[in-house]
């Protein structure tokens, strides 16, 4: 008699398989770990790779697990913030009258959004060239923290364009009262973290 995790483990990995039976064994029901193993059975996997996976496995869960334990906390993050908001907002207020002066902008409409457009770009300006090639703003230097993906890596540039623009959502910097993680870093799978790791 089948049970209803037969069909669930009939479409999973190799891999997925192998960490169900071995590492993640105690998030699993019995039912489930049977099901999974008749499945490695039915497939004629190769035991041996259990031990060369269970390495594996075990080696990302401790990088997970520090990554983890050295993300700031929000008290942190909301310095950073505010570091970086100053220079932002310092740097485009110097700049951006001298742009608007030579432009021919003639309605309050235009204006606005001229005025709001290059915000936008300034923003992307600040914080996607230092975080893809060095990890940091201005204000993580100071606090010494990085950006890194969920694996601890340094993250694509993909991923820093993602973070960027989730910035821009209304109540992202209210998201670290909630939560180490805000809406920026939930959505592009980044973390900050202490910068000696």
């Amino acid at each position: 008699m089948e049970n209803n995790f037969t069909k669930v483990m009939s479409i999973k990995t190799e891999e997925e398989l192998i960490k169900i039976v071995t590492v993640n064994r105690t998030k699993y029901q019995e039912l489930a770990i049977d099901a999974a193993e008749k499945e490695i059975e039915l497939r004629k996997i190769d035991t041996s790779t259990f031990e060369t996976l269970t390495a594996k496995v075990e080696t990302e869960d401790q990088i997970i697990k520090k990554i983890e334990n050295n993300t700031v906390k929000s008290r942190i993050r909301f310095v950073n913030f505010t570091i970086d908001f100053v220079v932002v907002f310092i740097l485009y207020f110097m700049i951006e009258p001298v742009l608007e002066a030579f432009l021919p902008l003639t309605s309050r409409a235009e204006l606005s959004i001229f005025r709001i457009g290059f915000l936008i770009i300034f923003i992307s300006l600040y914080y996607i060239p230092f975080e893809y090639k060095t990890q940091k703003t201005l204000g993580k230097i100071i606090t010494k923290t990085k950006v890194v993906t969920l694996e601890g890596n340094k993250p694509e540039l993909i991923d820093i364009v993602s973070r960027t623009f989730c910035r821009l959502i209304p109540f992202d910097r209210f998201s670290f009262f909630y939560s180490r993680n805000g809406f920026h870093d939930a959505i592009s799978r980044t973390k900050v973290i202490k910068d000696n790791v």
